[in-house]
């Protein structure tokens, strides 16, 4: 059964979507040639979380640097 869900658009007329469950959770990645940004959305202890990073894109650029970790609500100002 699907707990997290993810849109994707672009070029395309018709908007991609993806779903993931609470084992499975569900990961996105944005990039360019100048690096890419990386959404893991993931539960834990029964609260929904969220990790997103900066990253490395394959042809190298960029870099690799979280920037928050925490509760998907933002609440408790879990920032990393």
């Amino acid at each position: 059964m699907s707990h997290f869900y993810g849109t994707l658009a672009g070029q395309a007329q018709t908007t991609a979507t993806r779903r993931g469950s609470k084992n499975s959770g569900i990961t996105v990645v944005a990039a360019s040639w100048n690096g890419a940004v990386e959404v893991d959305a993931y539960e834990r202890d029964g609260e929904d979380r969220v990790r997103v990073s900066f990253i490395q894109w394959q042809n190298g650029a960029g870099s690799n640097r979280l920037i928050y970790d925490g509760l998907i609500s933002g609440k408790n100002g879990e920032a990393s």
